[in-house]
């Protein structure tokens, strides 16, 4: 199992005034399940120690954070088939659509927070073993004679399908903008509501050549994001990690930069992991309040900050320019804009018997 050194959390305070209960006349102990995917046990763990200070400055009382950790699309299996989460905080937004859809999460979830729900950003870059020895600096690098990349399977791992839609747009030259200004998300904001149509998805070179790197030069198919890191790192597996960037930079921060060096491509897909309540079960158990402080205070100063501290790319343009350095501004392309949204990409490419099982015949 990785591990990571802890950051000093600072300026606790600061969530104060966004924690919306009220103090009780005897002090409680509250207990929260935050249902999230694979690589942010990190965030989440430093995160739940800074929200427990505040609740208990503001109201008194005791909030004890549970975390469980899995592969995106399995984690909201297990919320759908009863697993009690009060928040999911999940790699992309067709899973808390599914447990909407199961009648767990009231409709209009993503309206109910900024940016659509995601009070952070990432990508997918690559890590390669230090030095670069294949020469692995854009897409069309991982289709070189002998090289093989290390991915999880898209049918279980959020992350994973990120990869797959990063793969597609790329290849298929979707357009992109600068997320670095206000101006820039605005721009892109406006492009994704305004598009009609996709031609993307009729795109059959770039289908034809995602099918032969998942078949020819993908060895191995982990059921998470932090399982292929793990494959990659430890298990030295592979020529090429495509992950997540804030796992890489963990790989790279935790067996130092002299194994590892992180490349990224001359574009990518803007990834925006999502987060709800869970209203089924708070209503239920009476935690509402807590659960939605929870989630509002994660797009507190100190909260995008401690984001920004763990490689995820803050919202804020403040807290995203502090950290540039390690989180470089390149050209970005959206969900929305080139693929119509996740209901759409899923159902196209990663539903039983949709794109991604008619062109990924594993080796029996």
């Amino acid at each position: 199992m990785l591990k990571r050194k802890f950051l000093a959390l600072g300026a606790a305070l600061g969530l104060v005034g966004l924690l919306g209960a009220g103090s009780t006349a005897m002090a409680a102990e509250v207990r929260l399940l935050n249902v999230s995917y694979d690589p942010t046990r990190e965030l989440y763990t430093q995160y739940n120690e800074l929200f427990s200070k505040t609740w208990k400055a503001k109201t008194g009382d005791t909030v004890k954070i549970e975390q469980s950790h899995g592969g995106s699309g399995k984690q909201a299996r297990s919320v759908i088939d009863g697993l009690n989460a009060d928040v999911v905080t999940l790699a992309l937004g067709w899973d808390i659509t599914a447990i909407e859809r199961a009648g767990l999460i009231n409709p209009g979830w993503e309206k109910k927070l900024p940016n659509n729900a995601s009070p952070y950003t990432s990508t997918i870059a690559f890590l390669v073993r230090k030095g670069n020895p294949k020469g692995i600096k854009d897409w069309k690098d991982l289709w070189k004679p002998g090289v093989q990349v290390i991915t999880a399977n898209p049918k279980t791992s959020g992350g994973a399908r990120w990869v797959y839609l990063a793969l597609w747009g790329a290849l298929a030259n979707a357009r992109t903008h600068d997320f670095s200004t206000a101006q820039g998300q605005a721009e892109a904001t406006a492009a994704g509501a305004a598009a009609k149509d996709f031609p993307v998805y009729q795109n059959a070179e770039v289908q034809a050549l995602i099918a032969d790197l998942f078949n020819n030069h993908v060895p191995v198919l982990d059921a998470g994001a932090r399982g292929s890191t793990v494959s990659f790192a430890q298990k030295q597996l592979g020529d090429v990690l495509l992950n997540w960037e804030n796992e890489l930079w963990l790989a790279r921060d935790e067996f130092g930069p002299e194994k590892f060096d992180i490349v990224y491509p001359s574009t990518s897909i803007l990834t925006e992991p999502p987060v709800a309540v869970v209203d089924k079960v708070v209503d239920r158990d009476g935690a509402r309040a807590v659960a939605e402080a929870y989630l509002q205070g994660l797009y507190t100063p100190e909260a995008q900050d401690l984001a920004g501290q763990l490689h995820y790319r803050p919202r804020n343009l403040d807290a995203l320019k502090k950290y540039s350095a390690d989180l470089p501004n390149i050209p970005f392309f959206t969900i929305d804009e080139t693929f119509g949204g996740w209901v759409k990409a899923q159902t196209t490419f990663f539903a039983d018997g949709g794109a991604f099982d008619q062109i990924y015949h594993p080796s029996k």
